[in-house]
């Protein structure tokens, strides 16, 4: 079993307090040579201009490879590629294209009036600057939103032919959920890499209320398992070890590179790394 690549998605920070948080999990991760890092748009477009700071700075006082977040919400066409173009000017040319959550408050989502109506609209201009490596959200379950997996699969292979160079999923708990996802992409004629998205538990309750609104399933098996570990202290032991299986279950089907959702919170993620043979690079170890 060969050592995987590793990817992290970052948050940007709201406070004094989470910037500082933001740059000790980039100054654990960083020496771990991920692929690339993300940085997320909040819900409803809400972190739009933080978004475009953390990723302007990371990008300029890290040395990693940044890919930014950009969503259709609440923003018209021009303001949107204006954002693309606020991002290729500081020297980012990697965007993660999302049609994004509907804002705080509403249910479903809903085109700006002078937006772009879905994530295939945004692919395709982003595409045709001819700026950006583009990368896509996939969903190994079927989408809260889409009749059944067979219209997930479709929708992945539009957005790969309008321009994506590759997919990163949504997080899961069990191999064979990202494993007959991959098999149905690959029979639907869908080439282009899929990064199984992998979310450490730090915080199971919380893991929990995020399953739920993501359409995550959640097996009973683990729920058990934490219930016990919670009686016992044992929360992180079992996390760093589930983490880990996932992880080494996917590896052993072929999987090369893993796409870890952080957080913030980078101690978790980067225990993980260890145990799959991810050691520190010399040549990163005193980013700062």
């Amino acid at each position: 079993m060969t050592t995987p690549q590793v990817s992290f998605e970052f948050f940007p920070p709201q406070s004094l307090e989470a910037s500082f948080r933001l740059w000790d999990t980039v100054q654990t991760l960083a020496p771990l040579d991920p692929r690339f890092v993300s940085v997320t748009y909040g819900a409803g477009g809400t972190t739009r201009d933080l978004t475009r700071e953390a990723v302007a700075t990371l990008h300029k006082s890290s040395g990693l490879n940044v890919a930014a977040h950009l969503t259709c919400v609440d923003a018209s066409k021009a303001e949107t590629l204006q954002i693309a173009e606020d991002f290729a000017q500081a020297g980012v040319s990697e965007i993660v294209a999302l049609r994004g959550d509907p804002p705080k408050g509403s249910s479903r989502f809903a085109p700006h009036p002078e937006g772009f109506a879905n994530s295939l609209e945004l692919i395709s201009a982003l595409a045709d600057t001819d700026k950006f490596t583009i990368r896509v959200g996939a969903y190994p379950e079927v989408h809260p939103e889409a009749a059944d997996m067979a219209a997930n699969v479709d929708w992945l292979k539009r957005k790969i032919e309008a321009g994506a160079s590759e997919a990163i999923t949504q997080f899961f708990f069990e191999a064979e959920t990202f494993l007959r996802f991959r098999d149905a992409c690959a029979a639907a004629g869908i080439t282009a890499p899929i990064l199984p998205g992998i979310l450490p538990i730090e915080n199971w309750k919380g893991v929990r209320n995020f399953a739920a609104r993501c359409g995550t399933s959640v097996p009973n098996w683990l729920i058990n398992a934490f219930e016990k570990a919670e009686r016992d202290g044992r929360e992180d032991l079992l996390a760093t070890a589930v983490c880990t299986e996932l992880c080494s279950d996917l590896m052993d089907e072929g999987v090369d590179a893993l796409h870890f959702y952080t957080l913030n919170r980078p101690e978790l993620t980067r225990d993980v790394c260890h145990a799959l043979g991810v050691t520190p690079s010399v040549r990163l170890q005193n980013v700062a």
